[in-house]
């Protein structure tokens, strides 16, 4: 009686293994090539479980599952792309992760270490841009780091890669500090529009900035830079297109190529639009997000 009861005991403990096996294949990374088509909680869920996979139950890092989230949204990783990454990552660096340190002088590192603000000068002149972030905290431009000529500053805890920031031609900064009003004048005449938010605070046009001839008012925490507001040149000047981010989600609008590439003409929601972060363009199409409604059209 010993033995078939030793039979159906092993089986049994088969069944299980089996079933466990069929339950690990079963949680597999699948996703799309395209992985802004997911939320950024899926997103985070595929790219941690694709992680585990390949490391063998191991956890990603916190601010390695940042950088992959980053390159999806701001640089169009696809799936394929991070899970190469993964794999490197894995089979290099004695198992840890390094996302390709700063080369040949055309980039700097500055960090915010224990919240502390630090300093850095670079060895160029002029304004400078976040090109990678390298911490958990998220560097936001105004609100964890700036850039004036020829000097960078970070804190709480932002950690970046920093590089020369591209000439803005033809526009100004104007911002509202200790949230005071100011008025910057302009080198144009005419009105101005706002070519890009630098605070955390919105900057609603007719709330928290206005222009007049030759001027800009800037309130309420509003820090931006402007520029002329357009009259002529390539496409239509008159051309533009309305996106709304409802309830927070990701919404895609239809644009228009031929007419150039779009800038935020009018912020409409009282929830900031920053490129990037809140509202992007794919070359066919404008897409908002994290609550943004803004007007886009082209220079």
């Amino acid at each position: 009686m010993k033995k078939p009861l030793l039979q159906s005991v092993l089986v049994l403990l088969l069944a299980f293994v089996a079933g466990s096996a069929v339950a690990q294949v079963g949680t597999r990374a699948y996703a799309p090539e395209n992985l802004r088509q997911l939320s950024v909680q899926d997103q985070t869920r595929v790219i941690s479980l694709e992680y585990s996979e390949q490391a063998r139950g191991r956890r990603i890092p916190d601010d390695q599952l940042r950088f992959y989230l980053d390159q999806v949204n701001r640089s169009n990783w696809t799936f394929s792309r991070i899970k190469q990454d993964i794999a490197q990552s894995l089979g290099g660096n004695n198992g840890g992760w390094n996302p390709n340190p700063p080369s040949n002088g055309n980039t700097i590192l500055c960090e915010s270490k224990s919240g502390d603000a630090k300093r850095c000068t670079p060895p160029w002149r002029g304004q400078s841009r976040l090109v990678r972030q390298l911490s958990n905290s998220r560097c936001e431009e105004g609100a964890t780091w700036s850039s004036q000529d020829g000097l960078i500053t970070v804190w709480k805890g932002c950690r970046g890669e920093f590089a020369q920031g591209t000439a803005t031609g033809g526009t100004i900064r104007c911002e509202s500090t200790d949230g005071r009003g100011r008025t910057c004048r302009t080198p144009w005449n005419g009105h101005s529009r706002l070519t890009r938010q630098l605070s955390s605070t919105a900057c609603v046009e007719g709330r928290s900035w206005q222009s007049q001839q030759g001027q800009v008012y800037v309130g309420n925490g509003c820090r931006a830079e402007f520029g002329p507001r357009v009259g002529s040149g390539g496409g239509s000047s008159n051309y533009s297109v309305t996106c709304n981010s409802e309830d927070n989600r990701r919404k895609t609008c239809a644009y228009d190529p031929r007419q150039g590439r779009p800038i935020l003409l009018q912020q409409i929601s009282n929830t900031s639009c920053r490129e990037g972060y809140s509202w992007g363009y794919t070359g066919t199409q404008v897409w908002v997000d994290r609550g943004c409604r803004g007007r886009f059209g082209p220079r």
